[in-house]
This record gives structure tokens, sequence and C-alpha cells, in this order.
């Protein structure tokens, strides 16, 4: 972890400590006294079994490459994505690239295509978000009557991530927008490079293309599709399931449709690249839209805080365990930058 990601949890833990502060800690305390621990182990439960499905619609899309991956091989893989995501102030994406480039350099191949198989999983969890958080947004201007400002930033958000989207698929079937993306980074490389620039221009148009050809095979494979878009939508079913539960173990009964609008803003808040994994604006976002749908202070927060430990830092800590299995280089090549011929394949240079 780099000292700007450490600073910024530092400053996200600061933030929820104020808040739990002016709830009430001992109001907290005693709350927490009170929860079902069968619940609480249950919701852990469902949690790990989330990860487990976040696993298989990865597997399900790199069976369609090369890459020779077991399930259980890319499951601490996954876990790891999952942890740098939260130590990163990057919209819940800095995952992403550790991923591919885990991947690429332990199982011996291109960083095109394992960032390809990270990019259309990415894709498929974002195209589910997307419907739901309208449907949200739509729902909670009625419900919750939510300020004009706070719409407009929800509003903003999922514009810009179908803007978002929409640029990886136009990406994926217009050859001619890679090659405008090509000219852009190879301005950036010779103002960085004065010395070898044509193999670094040869290896960002293998690299680019390469990532284009991989995105044809796997967003034009029906069968993926088919099986990877419903546990998409399974997996958000499962993620609200758990904040469900969590409530029960506190002996609360708020309907889930509206726990399921309050996880899915938070979650929009939380792809706002201001803090690692939304920490602080995520927790008041919940604790605040709990509250206005009728729940005392005193039971959201410790409600909050439990799921907050278990969706947030039970896979912070986990990732943070296997990373260094991987070796403590991994977070430095990717923040700081590989070279562009070691980015042709990672396994070169390992």
């Amino acid at each position: 972890m780099d000292k700007k990601s450490a600073f910024f949890i530092i400053l996200s833990i600061a933030i929820l400590a104020v808040m739990l502060y002016f709830v009430g800690i001992d109001k907290i305390i005693e709350t927490l006294k009170n929860a079902n621990p069968a619940l609480i182990a249950l919701a852990i439960g469902v949690q790990i079994f989330t990860y487990l499905l976040y696993n298989l619609r990865w597997k399900w899309i790199i069976n369609i490459t090369d890459i020779k991956v077991s399930f259980a091989q890319l499951l601490p893989i996954t876990m790891v994505g999952l942890a740098v995501n939260n130590i990163t102030p990057s919209g819940r994406g800095g995952g992403e690239p550790v991923r591919a480039y885990i991947l690429a350099e332990q199982h011996d191949s291109y960083l095109k295509d394992t960032l390809a198989t990270v990019v259309a999983d990415r894709m498929l969890d974002t195209f589910p978000f997307i419907v739901l958080a309208i449907i949200t947004i739509a729902a909670t201007v009625f419900y919750f009557q939510m300020p004009t400002w706070l719409l407009i930033i929800l509003i903003l958000a999922v514009i810009a991530i179908v803007a978002i989207l929409g640029i990886l698929i136009y990406l994926c079937i217009n050859p001619n927008f890679g090659y405008k993306i090509e000219k852009f980074i190879l301005r950036i490389v010779n103002r960085v490079y004065k010395k070898g620039s044509e193999n670094m221009e040869k290896t960002i148009h293998d690299n680019i293309f390469g990532f284009q050809d991989t995105m044809k095979v796997l967003i034009s494979n029906r069968k993926v599709l088919y099986y990877t878009i419903p546990l998409s939508f399974v997996i958000w079913v499962f993620e609200i399931l758990r904040v469900y539960i969590v409530f029960l173990a506190f002996g609360a009964t708020l309907n889930v449709v509206v726990i399921g609008e309050v996880f899915i803003i938070a979650s929009l808040v939380g792809m706002i690249p201001l803090l690692p994994g939304g920490l602080g604006a995520v927790d008041g976002v919940m604790v605040g839209f709990y509250s206005k749908a009728g729940v005392s202070m005193s039971l959201a927060a410790p409600v909050t805080l439990i799921e907050r430990l278990i969706s947030f830092w039970m896979a912070t800590i986990i990732g943070l365990v296997i990373l260094p299995h991987y070796g403590s280089s991994v977070l430095d090549r990717i923040s700081v930058g590989s070279s562009a011929e070691s980015m042709d394949n990672p396994q070169d240079d390992a």
C-alpha cells in the first residue's frame, strides 16, 4: 500500500469516527450487543458466496480465451483485485489492472488478453448496475425526496458510467477508434521517452489491436453473455440480501426494496473517485438514507458499521494478506506504470 492510499484510509476512518461520535458511541455499542450472531455469520457467509460468484463470472469469461487457469487459482487474484479497489481512490477500478497483471505474470499470458477479460468482466458487472441505478434514482425521487444537488450528482455519475461503458464497447467494435487511441498514446509516449520509441510504438500497436481482437471474441460469444449477464444480476441480488440479513440481525424489518435503493445509491457514491472504497462518504450516505426511511440513527449506524466490516474490510484484509504471495512489486508496477516493452508479456521479466 502506498502512502497516498494509507492517507486516504486514515482520513476515511477519521470521518467515520466523527460520524459515530455524533450519533452516540454508547448507543451504538448497546445496539451491537443485541445483534444476533447467527445472522451476522449468515451475512458473512453470503458475502463469501458472492466472492465465489465474482470469481465464477470471470472464469467463464477466461474460458473463451487460451488462458489456462483453474477456478481455485483465480480466486486469490479476484480477492487481491477487490482489495486494491478498496484502497485506491480510483472509482473502484484500481484493482482491475492489478488482476490483469497478476494473471498474465502467473499464467504465462499476454497482458492484452488478460486485460480484455478483466474489462469484459467489469462491463458485465456495470450493465446490471446501470439498469438498477436508473430504476433506483427514479424511485428514490418519490420515496426519499432527495435534494436537487444530490440528484444531479447521482444522474451525472450514471451518465459518466454509461459514457465509459459506451466508449469501451465502441473501442471493441471499431478498429478506427483503436487507431485514434494509439495515436493519442503515442503522442504521450514520444514526449516521455526519447529512446527506443520505435519499439514502443510497435508494442503499443500490437497491444491495442490485440486487446480489440480478444474483446471482439469475448463480446460476440453468445453463450458467455447468456450465462454472465444473469449471473451479474444475481450477484447484485446477493449484495442487497447481505444488507437485509444484517438488518434482521439487529431486529429491524426495513423493506428490502428500500434497502436495495439505499445500497445502489451508496454504490454510486462509492464509484466516485474521491476516497478509497467510498469510505466515510458511503457510510454517511447509508446512515442518512436509512434514517430518512424511518430507521433511528442509533440503529442505522451499527447496521452500516457491521455491513461495511463485512463488505469492505473483509475483502480488503483477505486481499492484502494474499498480495505478498504475488510479490511486493505488483502495486508499484501498476501505479508507476510498466515500460511498453514489459507490458507485452509480464512473464518475460518474471
